[in-house]
């Protein structure tokens, strides 16, 4: 026991004392959540901009159904020609645009509204709300027309009647956290990334050591070989562990970005992920005979399958072809965990989850145990 602290003190003190490896292993994470941040941080809740070209002129449908417009939560109308709204949709200084076209008015008091035009570039994002109540509107006062079946008069008391209705609809605005959500999905992701990348730095030391002799002069000394491989596989924990408070802790209390998560079962599934991460570093470094092929290997590995299981994108917008390759990556799982959490869903209901972490991790590392049985390059590290 002596042997390994000794060995664990002796990593650390010679990793850390240089100030780069405290940016490659505890900055790096925290520059992915300013990353992240960027990325979706941009959400500021403003009012819909909608600009209204109205073509029927004083027509009092029309000017009825633009106030309706203007009565809405979270609208900003602003009357305005073809030209302007079609330049300022383009230049994105309105989400949305509506028009009114010449007799519009008069086609609903017919009960056959004219089509109204709905510009945006934007798409159904922020058009659907818009469209979904405007037409509502439309359709209820489309019906009046058409019940009266001509009778103005009649129109007029039942249009009125209805616009003076007694029944109300009470609105609450509820917080929007699905851009929190997505925060805290890319956040993790580029920390999956890097406790990949720090894993695999950490346990090259054992190349390292082998191709300076010194792991030869420690092994002439009481420590052996299975010591010196737990000692490194204690020292990646130790980062690791490092890595998600820290990224945890200013992900909450600098940042404020709350993951919607208990700290408890997310720090445990990450550290699920990163008895994977070490397994897979330590089969990296088996089949490596040098620390520049352990890099190419890390390299070749860790980025196209952190790209696969959407660690830099979201999975949503990825083919189906290549979900269906995430579901063979050790990322997926976590990402897929965090997601299910996030979502509501018990910890003890994702037992499924955990468990294939867990088997991930056991597989990389009895292969790796197999390999440095196997090759008489590496025999000396079991």
């Amino acid at each position: 026991m002596n042997e390994i602290l000794w060995l664990v003190r002796k990593t650390l003190r010679s990793t850390f004392r240089k100030k780069s490896s405290w940016l490659v292993f505890i900055g790096l994470p925290l520059i992915g959540v300013l990353v992240s941040m960027l990325l979706y941080g941009s959400f500021n809740g403003q009012p819909l901009r909608v600009g209204i070209v109205n073509a029927d002129g004083d027509q009092a449908l029309t000017q009825d159904a633009i106030q309706f417009i203007q009565g809405l939560d979270q609208v900003k109308i602003t009357l305005m020609d073809d030209e302007t709204l079609r330049s300022d949709i383009a230049a994105g200084k309105l989400d949305t645009g509506i028009r009114f076209g010449a007799g519009f008015g008069e086609s609903l008091g017919a009960g056959r509204p004219a089509d109204v035009q709905v510009l945006s570039v934007k798409g159904a994002s922020v058009t659907a709300y818009v469209k979904a109540m405007l037409n509502d509107y439309l359709g209820n006062v489309a019906s009046i027309a058409q019940s009266v079946q001509g009778d103005k008069a009649a129109f007029d008391r039942l249009y009125e009647a209805y616009r003076q209705s007694s029944f109300k609809v009470s609105a609450e605005t509820l917080e929007d956290t699905s851009h929190v959500k997505d925060m805290t999905y890319q956040s993790l992701g580029f920390l999956i990334a890097f406790m990949m990348f720090s894993s695999v730095n950490l346990t090259e030391l054992i190349l390292k050591e082998k191709e300076n002799r010194t792991f030869l002069r420690l092994l002439s000394s009481p420590v052996s070989a299975r010591t010196y491989v737990l000692s490194n596989v204690l020292v990646n924990l130790f980062v690791i562990v490092i890595q998600i408070v820290a990224t945890l802790f200013f992900m909450k209390n600098v940042f404020h970005i709350d993951s919607g998560i208990p700290t408890g079962e997310l720090i445990t599934v990450l550290l699920l992920f990163g008895l994977a991460a070490i397994s897979l570093s330590l089969l990296i470094v088996a089949f490596a005979k040098t620390t520049a092929s352990a890099g190419a290997l890390s390299n070749l590995i860790v980025t196209p399958t952190c790209l696969l299981a959407g660690c830099y994108f979201p999975m949503d917008i990825m083919p189906d072809a290549v979900k269906r390759i995430s579901n063979f990556l050790p990322q997926h799982w976590l990402l897929d965990t965090v997601n299910k959490l996030q979502h509501g869903e018990a910890f003890g209901s994702l037992y499924l989850n955990l468990a294939i972490l867990l088997a991930f991790a056991a597989a990389f590392a009895l292969i790796a145990i197999y390999r440095f049985g196997r090759n008489n390059d590496t025999r000396l590290f079991v």
